[in-house]
């Protein structure tokens, strides 16, 4: 196959994550070597806003170190959004816009960093310049915290998420029983409709400072049960610690904050989370005569870089390595996946799957992995999840505080 030549860009999507720059430098880096056939390396501020805005950094003009340091720099380097393209049979406008900035910049690369969302978007941009004949090579680099993406045995993101939730379990667990008193705690952590990171805390209760219970979205969640469940171990413990997804619904269909108000839409039409714990707690202090918290772990789940899993760390630079490597070999229309074998030691593989596969779709935590009461997890979860949270990711430290990259950011002229 011959040589595509041109210009790259990569652009960020969707809610942030401790090692989604890590995914970015290993783009960058990739990108950048790729001489000969990658003339120039671009980063779109805010994602496809960015490339709408036609608002371009050059990273060629980056510090090479600056760009080192992206690997334990949390958040999305590049800034992200929160932007739904139309089904262009109906709405045709921004891809003409797309092609229009494409085609002005030369841009034969397209990197796309995010979650379903954001793969559907690549996949929308990767059929409309096929149809329009533009070569454009487009590949899916995976991102979410919520490790709810389609064809790949787990997401960047996660573990390191996942890590922080175990640890500060195991440190709420200790604060928790420190009085003589009763006490409730109610921890609500991130995921809409599928579980994963709700089930982490489980690795917490593994070592024996963790939840006594744990409800996902999987499964239909009951106030009465849970009621019983909490006093029936408060009657025995004199202390109960109840973990909960932001996402589980009643069997009717509503998110707990629902069933005292009403909940916004973003602009996927995904309802906001948030306020689950401050429900239950309530709930829970009118029904048992003790003190209850509500902790909601909220955005420190995911941007707590000086927690996060090596593994993950060196995973997700693998994914955005992988994907220049794979478009310069003449691929497109793929996210890179990882797979892991079904026996034996840890190891990751590269899996690519299909845009048109991953988009829109999600994976859930199988029914299988929790327990038939539907208040905990399984030791499949244990066995799935310890591995990914595995190595120490080491952060460069300055006056005894993180160094994250700095940016130049010189902007494209257009």
């Amino acid at each position: 196959m011959s040589k595509l030549i041109g210009n790259a860009v990569f652009g960020q999507s969707g809610g942030p994550t401790s090692v989604i720059n890590a995914s970015a430098a290993g783009v960058f880096t990739e990108a950048l070597r790729q001489t000969g056939v990658i003339e120039k390396v671009y980063g779109a501020a805010n994602g496809i806003v960015g490339i709408l805005n036609e608002k371009f950094y050059d990273i060629g003009q980056e510090d090479p170190a600056e760009l080192e340091l992206l690997k334990t720099t949390p958040s999305s380097a590049l800034g992200s959004c929160r932007y739904k393209l139309a089904d262009p049979d109906v709405d045709d406008t921004d891809y003409k816009r797309i092609l229009e900035v494409f085609r002005k910049h030369n841009i034969r690369y397209f990197f796309y960093n995010g979650g379903n969302d954001s793969m559907d978007t690549c996949n929308k941009i990767s059929k409309f310049m096929q149809k329009a004949g533009y070569d454009c090579r487009v590949m899916g680099v995976p991102k979410t915290v919520d490790n709810d993406l389609y064809g790949t045995d787990h997401c960047p993101g996660f573990a390191s998420a996942a890590k922080y939730i175990a640890t500060t379990c195991m440190e709420v667990y200790l604060d928790a029983r420190v009085y003589d008193t009763g006490m409730i705690t109610v921890i609500e952590i991130m995921g809409r409709n599928a579980g994963w990171l709700a089930a982490s805390a489980a690795l917490a209760s593994y070592k024996g400072y963790g939840p006594d219970l744990i409800y996902l979205p999987e499964v239909d969640f009951d106030l009465e049960k849970m009621l019983r469940d909490v006093q029936r171990i408060y009657q025995k413990e004199n202390k109960v610690i109840v973990a909960v997804s932001e996402g589980v619904k009643t069997r009717e269909g509503k998110y707990i904050p629902e069933l005292v108000g009403e909940l916004r839409v973003d602009a996927f039409g995904h309802k906001q989370m948030g306020g689950t714990a401050s429900v239950l707690a309530d709930y829970l202090r009118d029904k048992i005569d003790c003190k209850v918290r509500a902790i909601e772990f909220s955005l420190m789940q995911r941007c707590a870089a000086h927690l996060a899993s090596l593994t993950d760390v060196e995973e997700a630079f693998l994914a955005g390595q992988t994907a220049v490597r794979c478009a310069v070999d003449g691929m497109t229309d793929l996210m890179v996946g990882f797979q892991r074998p079904a026996e034996g030691p840890y190891q990751c593989e590269i899996n690519l799957v299909p845009l048109s596969k991953v988009a829109n779709t999600e994976k859930k935590v199988p029914r299988e992995w929790i327990n038939d009461e539907g208040n905990f997890v399984n030791k499949q979860f244990i066995d799935y999840a310890l591995p990914l949270i595995q190595g120490e990711s080491r952060i460069a430290l300055k006056d005894g505080l993180p160094r994250f990259a700095k940016l130049k950011k010189v902007p494209v002229n257009g």
